[in-house]
C-alpha cells in the first residue's frame, strides 16, 4: 500500500457525519446548506442533448476531446476573458477533464519532481483535494493563510525567497472555496512574475467564477492576467474551469483545463494513460452548454436573490458580509465552529460545515477555526426557512 495514503485525514464530510452522530433535531424539516452541489435545475437544452446522443454511447472517447467540443471552449475562454482570438490554440491550449476535481487531483501526479525537496502551495482554509494531491504525488503541502484582516486573500509578500525556490506547483482558489474572495488582476500577475522568476507552475482552480453579483463586474482569471503582463503563451500557467457550478451539472462531470501549451501536452500524454475521458455524449452536452450564456445570467440571479435574502434575515442577529462571489457565506461563530454546527443541527436541523475541517494549523494560527461554511444552494425559500432558524439559534447563545 502507497504509505502516503495515511498521510490523508478524513474527508470533512466524514468528520460531520460523526460530529452529527447521535443527534435528534428537534424539528421535522432537514435543511442542508453543507456541501457545494447545486441545486438548480439543469438547463433543459442540455439533457435534451444527452438524451438526443445516447447513440454515441458505442464508441469510445478521445482523451483529447473532439475538435467541436475544444473549439466551444476556446470561444467561451475568449470571450468571458477578452482573449484575443489568435492567443487561445484548441489543438495546443485546451484539454477537456471529466469535472475539476479529478484534473486538480491528478495534475500534481503528473507535475511533481519526487527527487527535489517540492512544496505545494495551496490555501488555508483550502479545498481538501489540493492536500490530497499533494501528499500523493510525493510533495509537501505549504498552507499559505487567508484570513479576515486581508479579506480571506493570499497577501504572496509574506512567502520567504526559500518558500518560492521549493514551491513546484501552486494552487490558487478564485473565487475562493469556502471565502468568496476574489484574488485581483493586479495580484495574478504578481503572482505570475514570481512563477517566472522561480520556474513553479500555478493551479488556478476556477469553478466558481461563473457565480458573481455584478454582471458589469466578472472575477479576472488567469489567463486574462498573464495576457495583460505581456505573458502571452501562458508560460506556467493553467486554468480549471467546470460546468458544475456555472451551468448546475455536476453529475455530468464536464471541465476543462487550459494554458501552458508544454504543460497541456505532458498532461495528454499522462491523461491517455490515466484513461478519463470525458463519454462522447457529455462532449457533445458540454458544446451546448459552453455556447449559451442566457442559462448562467439566469442563475446567477436566482443567487443573488437567495444572498439578499440570507443576508437580510440574519445581518442584525451576527456580522455577516456578502462575499466577492460562488454561492458560499464564510461565516464567524459567536462559539467553537464545531459546537456551532453540532447545535445548530440539534435544535434548528440544518446542516452547515465547520471552518476548522476545511484548513489546517499554519504559521501559529488555524484560519478555519470559528468560522462555519453555508452553502446558498438549497431552493430560496428553504435558504430562508434555514436563516431563519440560524437566527433562532443565535438568539439563544446571547
Amino acid at each position: 500500500m502507497n504509505p502516503d495514503l495515511k498521510k490523508l485525514q478524513p474527508y470533512p464530510f466524514e468528520k460531520l457525519h460523526t460530529l452529527k452522530a447521535g443527534c435528534q433535531p428537534a424539528v421535522e424539516g432537514h435543511i442542508a446548506l453543507s456541501i457545494g452541489e447545486p441545486k438548480h435545475d439543469a438547463p433543459a437544452f442540455v439533457l435534451e442533448s444527452i438524451a438526443n446522443n445516447l447513440n454515441e454511447i458505442n464508441r469510445y472517447p478521445l482523451t483529447k476531446g473532439s475538435a467541436e467540443l475544444r473549439t466551444a471552449i476556446s470561444n467561451w475562454l475568449i470571450r468571458r476573458f477578452k482573449l484575443p482570438a489568435e492567443s487561445i490554440d484548441t489543438e495546443q491550449h485546451i484539454l477537456p477533464v471529466t469535472g475539476t476535481r479529478e484534473a486538480l487531483f491528478s495534475f500534481a501526479q503528473c507535475f511533481v519532481n519526487r527527487k527535489k525537496d517540492a512544496l505545494i502551495l495551496m490555501p488555508n482554509p483550502f479545498y481538501q483535494i489540493y492536500e490530497g494531491a499533494a501528499f500523493l504525488s510525493g510533495g509537501t503541502p505549504f498552507f499559505y493563510n487567508t484570513v479576515k484582516e486581508n479579506h480571506y486573500l493570499p497577501d504572496f509578500d509574506v512567502i520567504d525567497e526559500s518558500t518560492w525556490q521549493h514551491c513546484q506547483i501552486i494552487y490558487i482558489c478564485t473565487p475562493g472555496n469556502p471565502t468568496g474572495s476574489v484574488i485581483s488582476k493586479q495580484q495574478l500577475i504578481k503572482l505570475i512574475q514570481l512563477s517566472l522568476k522561480y520556474d513553479f507552475i500555478i493551479a488556478s482552480d476556477e469553478c466558481y467564477s461563473e457565480i458573481y453579483f455584478d454582471e458589469n463586474n466578472p472575477p479576472a482569471g488567469l489567463l486574462e492576467a498573464a495576457h495583460a503582463c505581456g505573458n502571452t503563451d501562458y508560460s506556467n500557467c493553467m486554468v480549471f474551469h467546470s460546468l458544475s457550478k456555472r451551468s448546475n451539472l455536476p453529475g455530468m462531470r464536464s471541465g476543462f483545463v487550459a494554458g501552458d501549451a508544454g504543460i497541456i501536452k505532458a498532461y495528454l500524454l499522462y491523461r491517455t494513460y490515466q484513461g478519463c475521458a470525458m463519454p462522447p455524449v457529455h462532449q457533445i452536452a458540454s458544446i451546448e452548454a459552453w455556447n449559451d450564456e442566457s442559462h448562467v445570467i439566469d442563475n446567477r440571479k436566482r443567487y443573488v436573490q437567495k444572498f439578499d435574502a440570507v443576508i437580510n434575515i440574519l445581518s442584525d442577529s451576527i456580522k455577516i458580509t456578502q462575499p466577492d462571489a460562488g454561492f458560499y457565506l464564510w461565516l464567524q461563530t459567536p462559539v467553537n465552529d464545531e459546537q456551532f454546527a453540532r447545535e445548530l443541527f440539534a435544535q434548528q436541523n440544518v446542516t452547515v460545515l465547520p471552518g476548522s475541517y476545511l484548513s489546517r494549523e499554519s504559521h501559529g494560527i488555524h484560519p478555519g477555526k470559528n468560522h462555519v461554511r453555508l452553502a446558498l444552494v438549497a431552493p430560496l425559500d428553504e435558504c430562508q426557512l434555514a436563516a431563519k432558524r440560524i437566527k433562532q439559534y443565535i438568539q439563544t447563545l446571547n
